[in-house]
């Protein structure tokens, strides 16, 4: 019986081992962001199995010591102070079926933000643009499949626009005050078995190919210690706004993947549901330095 408990133990150690460690190999295959996704459970149960373990003690404590440290990592960027910026952007999956315009409409106008992004809107949701439109008159969207759409909105001029059809990406050249810049928003797929690396092995070349400053806020379905981020982060020279605080809750798991970037990073905070799946971001990103 205590054989048989001691084999249970190592399997299971073993098997956390792959999945953590898989979660940092997202460069060899997409498939290690899906494990990077739980990377904080994950290192917690491998760090309290592997000490039960009847793996020679210094390897039992280097595993478990590794494990901590992956979770402090984690942790210390709920509490990393980000300077504000002077760009402010309101992000939010609206939810392809919310039809809560109102609620929506009213957080928007007291967050009061230059430039909006959205996702899955839809014919239920769609007249909150309307709404919007005297406030914010530049707006773009764009298909990300049949029934749902990407937008950008912005209150200040604009001097052009992309869209990259049913992928997710819609962006407009905004000239603000301090000068030009692409507010973009992004609807990512889900990581690996989805399509999610395909989509970047599109847009990450269009992004790369701008010159002005990239805003890029959206529904990334990925959390910021992944590689899919770290590629974008470096395909678009931003930094992720933060601190870090989750957007979404799947079976009662807090997972941070609504993000917004900008060259020099900046101050970000949730705001309400008001009908979604999917907290607001609203973050004040430094553009220009």
């Amino acid at each position: 019986m205590v054989r048989a408990g001691q084999v249970l133990v190592i399997f299971v150690a073993l098997a956390l081992t792959a999945a953590f460690v898989g979660g940092f190999l997202g460069a060899v295959h997409p498939a290690g962001d899906s494990f990077a996704v739980f990377r904080l459970p994950i290192a917690a149960l491998l760090a309290l199995v592997v000490i039960w373990s009847p793996w020679p003690a210094a390897l039992r404590w280097s595993v478990a010591v590794l494990c901590l440290g992956a979770m402090g990592q984690i942790v210390a960027q709920k509490y990393t102070a980000h300077p504000p910026g002077s760009v402010v952007v309101y992000q939010k999956n609206l939810l392809f079926e919310n039809n809560q315009v109102d609620a929506l409409y009213a957080d928007i106008v007291a967050a009061n933000p230059d430039v909006i992004a959205l996702q899955e809107l839809t014919s239920r949701n769609a007249p909150l643009v309307q709404q919007l439109r005297d406030a914010y008159p530049h707006q773009a969207s764009c298909a990300l499949t049949t029934w749902a759409r990407v937008a950008v909105l912005s209150r200040w001029p604009v001097e052009g626009e992309i869209c990259v059809e049913n992928q997710g990406l819609v962006g407009l050249r905004v000239t603000s005050p301090d000068g030009t810049f692409w507010a973009f928003s992004l609807h990512a797929f889900w990581p690996w078995p989805h399509g999610q690396a395909d989509q970047l092995e599109v847009v990450l070349p269009v992004l790369a190919t701008l010159d002005d400053p990239v805003v890029l806020a959206g529904d990334f379905n990925m959390v910021p210690w992944s590689h899919a981020l770290r590629q974008i982060a470096v395909t678009t020279d931003t930094a992720r706004a933060g601190p870090l605080f989750p957007t979404l809750r799947k079976a009662g798991a807090p997972l941070p993947i609504d993000h917004v970037f900008a060259p020099g990073g900046g101050r970000a905070g949730p705001r309400a549901l008001a009908g979604s799946d999917h907290s607001g971001v609203l973050a004040e990103v430094v553009v220009f330095e």
